[in-house]
């Protein structure tokens, strides 16, 4: 008998989809599930502000007994489109059994959607954009991911390389152990930095969180204009993605940079927070909780998940500046390793400054495109 392939049409098939991982990574040691509530107010077209541009379908493929093995999604962003003058589709979330008719049957009806819909390109994975999680995994298979990061099994790449999809971009992440210690390239360079601009790094004001929010979103979307696969964000879709992650905001983590007052930069490293989630296993209540309280208390390590400057102030150090005072700042709270994810491939200075500061690169998450 062969692959069923099911569209989700219901809050039933939804929960399916949602839950599917769950029985994938079955005693799979690296594994952390996403909180299943997160999950389910994600996926909510009318809680979530992605869906006011984005159209997406969902697909499960079922066994002969009318299990799920597979699951993807097909999705258009028309802000994508529009920003970039593409007609590109994307699929994402795709997980699957090792069967590569699954896969077949999942990227076939991804595919047909997407071209009824006149896309003349598929790309992913894109959980839904590069806003969110993005990328599959094809290196860096003994180490676990770090928060908000994919993680997949080997064989992912074969299956989705085997229905024709070619490399489109490859994003880099590099691990550093600090050891206590500020990289001496990092103190030396920014101390130059400081003498020549009048550049002020200063920490988030948890009590002015909203207004806090909207400063880093007039940074947002300048400096990151011109970054390959970049959505522009609306305010709504900003504003929600800090409320979701405000709970696990450590504020001397979050750094404004302002030159004579005016925003200019900003990054944001959080507490990795993925050794509570896996002992969470996707559940708040009814032990969850206990796990969450327990557990941050001893987190060691960050991911510095963003971090950018608006055009006109580029290659003047104010990056490197907000590197060091997130170093500085982390060691004084314990926080003694961490990964800087993601970095495209060919950010050749961003990464050379990562090698001068002895990080290593550690993982390589794919993206794929395919011609429809």
């Amino acid at each position: 008998m062969s692959i069923q392939l099911k569209e989700v049409s219901c809050r039933r098939d939804m929960r399916r989809f949602i839950e599917l991982p769950f029985s994938l990574y079955d005693g799979d040691p690296l594994y952390v599930p996403h909180l299943l509530s997160e999950r389910k107010e994600f996926f909510d077209p009318t809680a979530n502000p992605l869906f006011e541009f984005t159209e997406a379908k969902y697909f499960l493929a079922l066994d002969e007994g009318g299990r799920p093995v597979g699951r993807i999604s097909a999705h258009v962003n028309r802000r994508h489109n529009d920003y970039w003058e593409e007609r590109t589709g994307f699929f994402g979330f795709f997980e699957a059994t090792e069967r590569p008719e699954v896969a077949r049957r999942l990227f076939g009806a991804a595919e047909q959607w997407l071209a009824s819909q006149g896309m003349a390109l598929a790309r992913g994975p894109f959980n839904f954009s590069t806003n969110e999680e993005c990328g599959l995994l094809v290196e860096g298979f003994d180490y676990p991911p770090a928060l908000m990061m994919p993680y997949n099994p080997p064989y992912y790449a074969g299956l989705i390389t085997g229905l024709g999809y070619r490399k489109a971009k490859d994003l880099v992440a590099c691990y550093y152990d600090c050891r206590g210690d500020i990289p001496e390239y990092l103190t030396r360079f920014s101390a130059r930095v400081q003498e020549r601009l009048p550049v002020t790094v200063r920490m988030l004001d948890r009590s002015r969180f909203e207004e806090e929010v909207r400063t880093a979103f007039g940074v947002y979307n300048r400096a990151w204009a011109a970054n390959w696969g970049f959505v522009p964000m609306t305010e709504a879709e900003f504003a929600y993605m800090a409320r979701a992650l405000k709970p696990i905001v450590e504020p001397s983590l979050v750094l404004i940079a302002e030159l004579e007052g005016e925003p200019v930069g900003f990054s944001v490293a959080l507490p990795d927070y993925n050794p509570v989630f896996k002992k969470m296993a996707g559940r708040i209540f009814p032990f969850g909780i206990f796990h969450y309280l327990l557990g941050r208390r001893r987190l060691g390590s960050v991911r510095v998940i963003t971090m950018g400057v608006v055009e006109e102030h580029r290659r003047r150090g104010i990056d490197i500046l907000m590197i060091y005072h997130t170093f500085k700042n982390g060691i004084a709270r314990g926080y003694l390793q961490g990964e800087f994810s993601w970095i495209l491939e060919d950010n050749v200075m961003l990464l050379r400054a990562m090698e001068r500061m002895g990080a290593q690169r550690r993982k390589t998450y794919r993206i794929y495109e395919k011609n429809l």
